[in-house]
Formats: C-alpha cells, structure tokens, sequence
C-alpha cells in the first residue's frame, strides 16, 4: 500500500519544523506549504525550503499571498515596531486571519493530493495569546473541512492535525531533538536579518531561547546583537 499524504503548512521556524518531523515519523509522504504574505523578512522563507528538504519532504511549495497589504500587524506593517514583549491581550504582532487563509490554501492543495492530513505547528502552551493558535479554532476548521470539501461530503475529509497543540516549547524541542530536527536551519524571529540571525528580544525570540534552556538543549540559534 502506498503511503498516506499528507500536507504540513512550514513557516521554517522551529515549531514547523518539528511538524514536518512528526509527519514524516507517522508514515506521511509530506508535501510543504510555505507562504510569502508580505512578511517583515524573507529569511524564513528560505528557511522553510532548508527545512523541508533537510525533513525529507517530497516536494516544497511557496505561494505568494498578499495578505500583508491589508496592514494591521507589526508582522507586515513597517509603520508597526514590533515590541519585545506581547503585553496583555492579542500583541500587535498578530496577522488577522493568518492560519484561517493559511489552512484553507492546505486544504485545497490537499483536495488535489487526496491528502489524508494537514499539519500545522499552533501552540497554546508557549505562545503569544493569537486567536488563531487554540485548540477551538483547530476544531472549528477540522467542522470546515468537514462541511466544506469533496473529501468531507464523501465520508473522509482531510484531518487537521495539530500535534504540538497542548506542548510546552521544551517538550516541543525535546521531541524534535529525538526525531533529529536540525534546528539551526529554522528561523523563529520576528525581526531576523537578511541572514536569518535572530534579535533575541521579541517574543518568538524569547520563547524559543527559554524552550532550549528548559529542555538542557544546546540552542543553536544565530543572533545578531
């Protein structure tokens, strides 16, 4: 029997990286999806090419989606600093509907592939407090898929999975570490440089350093201050 397919949405931070680890540890042939959405940097984009021929992926995809223009997050929007801290509430780096369109673009491409999974590295553990990350909306989109799709009116619509939901940072590298993830391919900062070095200041910044700390992992991370 052929192996099942699956997609995994890869940003090319550590997260996503582990995803794709796991997939590919379940059985999956895994087809990546990384997005250009009028990010800050570029460096994760080459960073999830890395990542996803390093993971073993059968082949990598980068769609070009201009959701950026629209503004509204220090993410896309040069006229938003991005803070070194979240604060209270939904930081202004949140990216309004990013996984929402993230995953749809998934599920069509996963229609095509007759996909059995897609993977996405959310967490609501070690995390920013984005809408987008919890396990409600995980389950809200699994109903889409459901309702929404030839698969899902047919009896066997695509599963979204979201495996590192409910871990901590550490237990996400730890697991990572054991299906050999080579994480200093991944980029996680929000205000990388050109050469992928992180700022070790922002919030992705601050829970990947503390992640590797907790875990008694050797953080391979590159950063330019």
């Amino acid at each position: 029997m052929p192996s099942p397919r699956a997609v995994v949405l890869l940003s090319g931070g550590l997260d996503s990286a582990t995803v794709l680890a796991i997939a590919r540890s379940e059985g999956y042939d895994c087809h990546t999806l990384g997005f250009d959405y009028g990010q800050r940097h570029n460096a994760e984009i080459a960073a999830a090419e890395q990542v996803s021929a390093a993971g073993g992926a059968v082949r990598h995809r980068t769609l070009a989606i201009p959701i950026g223009r629209f503004g509204g997050s220090a993410l896309t929007d040069a006229a938003i600093d991005v803070p070194d801290h979240g604060g209270g509430g939904i930081p202004v780096t949140y990216v309004p509907a990013r996984n929402t369109v993230f995953l749809s673009l998934g599920l069509a491409w996963a229609e095509v592939l007759d996909a059995a999974a897609i993977f996405i590295g959310v967490n609501a553990i070690d995390y920013s407090g984005y809408p987008d990350c919890r396990p409600e909306f995980i389950s809200a989109f699994q109903e889409l898929a459901r309702v929404a799709t030839k698969q899902g009116v047919e009896g066997h619509a695509v599963r979204i999975a979201a495996p590192l939901i409910h871990m901590t940072k550490a237990e996400i590298i730890r697991r990572g570490t054991t299906l050999g993830v080579d994480y200093s391919l991944t980029v996680s900062c929000y205000r990388a440089d050109g050469e992928g070095r992180a700022c070790g200041h922002c919030d992705a910044c601050r829970f990947r350093r503390e992640g590797f700390a907790t875990a008694g992992i050797d953080d391979p991370t590159r950063y330019y201050r």
